[in-house]
């Protein structure tokens, strides 16, 4: 298939406007109309890892980090960099990393942490801000429902669950139309009543070209009349970390041998144990100190995430436990989640996991 199938059904689940602004998700090596003859998911991009790619004959490398995060100003092989992307280049393997948008997302990097340690109904932890936004538009009676579900097919009107919300009153439009003018209704110089209909929907804010341009291909009149607004509210299915409660109760040394053996943790690092039962989990793949306090508010009882910094560990005060688990433990799983998702939409396409532990880090134990 073509490698823009993968792509564009990839950044349906985890659209690229979601990812941090220091990242670099997306398509990295490659050309969307690359015919791909199948893929290999990692978590890093290593040598190793389009090695195997090359044995076996895979033509696209799906890794949840990119392989660069920022600019190269040469291409002479003296980093790891450089000769991963030289050696993918000379093969014509694609690259494409799928970062903190798949973080952000509610079916993503978190939710995968929260089904192997049983935790139920996760939500997001910290919603994503500016995020959303309104569009308020009138529109003659006979033309409001075709208009309606052109926003819709665009993207607006989705609420969690719910989809093709609006909000519908009816009221007269007033218009004069001008010298040079071609009104859909009424005569030029006279002044015109039309019965129409205001219609209101939200959209994300990556979305606002699609949405315009559905509306301006779709509205009959010359001229459309349309306020766009900002919205304070927060997406609670688009953020950062997510929160959910344990079937049961757990004696906190247990819960932590629990977390280390589902995980597959050599060492947690932790705060003093409160000698208070846990029910109440956080969880944060990847670095998740910046969450610390949102976990508190939310009444964590602990905080499962990675690379708290030494100074970190007492901001947790007594509150909660923190539990860095390490990096790669947290995010492992990404790999099993990519698999799921591309298996489900493309049964017939070769996609495999690496056989290679990309992890940098080793433990003496």
């Amino acid at each position: 298939m073509k490698l823009s199938e993968i792509t564009t059904f990839l950044e349906t689940l985890a659209p690229l406007a979601y990812q941090e602004d220091y990242d670099n998700s997306g398509l990295i090596v490659g050309h969307s109309d690359m015919e791909i003859s199948g893929a290999l998911i990692s978590l890093d991009c290593t040598e190793s890892v389009v090695d195997e790619a090359i044995r076996q004959g895979l033509n696209l490398i799906i890794s949840h980090h990119p392989i660069v995060f920022k600019g190269l100003k040469k291409f002479n092989g003296k980093s790891y960099v450089e000769r991963v992307l030289i050696k993918a280049i000379k093969h014509d393997i694609a690259l494409y990393a799928i970062h903190t948008n798949l973080d952000h997302v509610s079916i993503g990097v978190n939710k995968k942490l929260c089904e192997k340690l049983g935790i139920n109904n996760p939500i997001i932890l910290k919603s994503a801000e500016n995020s959303l936004r309104k569009l308020v538009t009138f529109c003659p009676d006979a033309h409001a429902e075709n208009l309606r579900m052109a926003l819709f097919r665009a993207g607006a009107g989705n609420i969690g669950n719910y989809s093709e919300a609006s909000y519908n009153t009816s009221g007269i439009g007033t218009f004069r139309a001008g010298n040079g003018s071609k009104p859909y209704v009424g005569e030029r110089d006279v002044q015109h009543q039309e019965s129409e209909i205001r219609i209101e929907t939200i959209y994300p804010t990556y979305l606002e070209q699609k949405i315009l341009s559905a509306l301006f291909e779709t509205h009959p009149y010359e001229e459309i009349a349309y306020d766009l607004y900002s919205l304070m509210n927060t997406d609670r299915q688009v953020g950062s970390g997510m929160i959910g409660n344990l079937d049961v109760d757990y004696d906190e040394l247990d819960f932590l041998n629990l977390v280390k053996e589902r995980l597959g943790a050599k060492v947690i690092r932790h705060t003093a144990l409160r000698l208070k039962r846990v029910r109440r989990v956080a969880v944060c793949g990847g670095s998740g100190s910046f969450l610390l306090a949102d976990a508190i508010k939310a009444g964590a009882d602990i905080f499962i995430t990675s690379d708290f910094k030494y100074h970190e560990f007492f901001d947790a005060e007594g509150k909660l436990i923190i539990a860095d688990i390490g990096h790669f433990e947290t995010e492992q799983f990404t790999q099993e989640l990519l698999l799921e998702l591309i298996r489900e939409k493309f049964s017939k396409f070769a996609v495999r996991l690496t056989l290679q532990n990309t992890n940098p880090i080793n433990y003496l134990i």
